[in-house]
């Protein structure tokens, strides 16, 4: 969710600045200096206000450019250049072009501080534009003033103001509105993916425990037609591998921080009440793993188990990537039917490794991400 506001709000923004360099470097091009050429004999010095163009072109290109790639020009050095060329252009444009295109600052700077202060409270931007007007009354006072420069000194600075306040305001609206519908879409589809996951789980725990309880209830049900003998070690290790099947079908449902451990812990905890010596070790703590895989990791050694005389051990080696459970039991004579072949077999992400050699039986699953 984190990640989806960020790149709808990044996505808008860059829109906005693009906006904004773009509005800056075409006003000051297309309209600021064909009017400056036009008017540069009138200036009182002209190469102060070409110059002071030029200067502005240049830190408004690299400014722009360094926006676009989300590095920024640091604001306020940046500030302090834009008014200090403010107040020379004001001083070298003279009376007569003081409120013409030709005294480009007026309608140009403004944008320029814009890109300068981008990203930050709108607060820096009216500072600037106030210090800007105040720079514009000292130049109209100056020159000697009566009521109609006043009234056109209110209507620029009304201008000056209203426009590039309502493009940083607005941009830094379209952001957050698009940051808030991202954090929401991202929400309602996490929910939606929730829900499917948990509805599926629910779907393959049912099937999952259709199947445990059937295979238990023919057990059950030849122990009550008298099909089965109590006392047949075969029957017995059926029972206690039903038993521990639906008692880790069980334990997959707690809450508990660590289900691999606890799914085993209950396996391991029915077979010491079948009165199997059984040491549990753990070493580390195993990363969240989905319940396949946990059951991948536990159900191989859960019919050895199941079959186990004398004692048994069981070790569980957990790491960020990797998680290793080995079961070692004493070996018995005759067939195996607990165990699968001897070597190393693949499950999917979990790889299976099962050993006898007449003294021990050794299996272990191992995870790996």
């Amino acid at each position: 969710a984190l990640a989806a506001q960020a790149a709808v709000a990044h996505a808008s923004d860059r829109g906005a600045r693009i906006a904004a360099v773009a509005i800056a470097l075409a006003w000051h091009v297309a309209i600021g200096l064909p009017a400056a050429l036009a008017a540069r004999a009138e200036f009182t010095a002209p190469v102060v206000v070409l110059g002071g163009w030029v200067v502005v072109a240049v830190a408004g290109a690299v400014a722009g450019v360094r926006l676009l790639r989300g590095a920024p020009l640091p604001p306020w050095p940046l500030a302090g250049l834009l008014l200090a060329v403010d107040a020379a252009v004001f001083a070298a444009s003279g009376e007569r072009q003081l409120f013409t295109a030709a005294n480009w600052v007026w309608s140009t700077l403004g944008w320029f501080f814009v890109l300068a202060v981008w990203g930050r409270r709108v607060t820096g931007l009216v500072a600037l534009l106030t210090t800007h007007a105040l720079i514009a009354l000292v130049a109209v006072l100056g020159h000697g003033h009566d009521t109609a420069d006043l009234a056109r000194y209110v209507m620029y600075v009304y201008g000056t103001f209203s426009l590039p306040v309502a493009v940083f305001v607005g941009g830094a609206v379209i952001v957050g509105l698009a940051r808030e519908r991202a954090a929401t879409a991202a929400a309602a589809h996490a929910m939606a993916a929730e829900r499917d996951a948990a509805e599926r789980g629910l779907r393959e725990r049912r099937d999952r425990l259709a199947l445990v309880g059937a295979a238990a209830g023919r057990v059950l049900g030849e122990l009550a037609d008298g099909r089965a003998d109590p006392d047949d070690p075969e029957v017995q290790r059926r029972c206690v591998l039903a038993a521990a099947r639906l008692r880790r079908l069980i334990a997959e449902s707690d809450d508990v921080p660590d289900p691999l451990l606890h799914e085993l812990r209950a396996a391991a905890d029915l077979a010491e009440r079948n009165g199997l010596p059984i040491d549990l070790v753990t070493i580390g703590s195993p990363p969240p793993l989905p319940v396949e895989i946990r059951r991948r990791l536990a159900d191989p050694l859960t019919g050895i188990l199941a079959d186990a005389r004398g004692w048994a051990r069981l070790t569980v080696v957990s790491g960020p990537d990797e998680v290793v459970v080995s079961l070692v039991t004493p070996d018995r004579e005759g067939p195996d039917g607990t165990g699968p072949p001897p070597g190393e077999h693949d499950d999917g992400p979990v790889q299976h490794h099962y050993e006898r050699d007449g003294d021990i039986r050794w299996a272990q699953t191992r995870w790996r991400r």
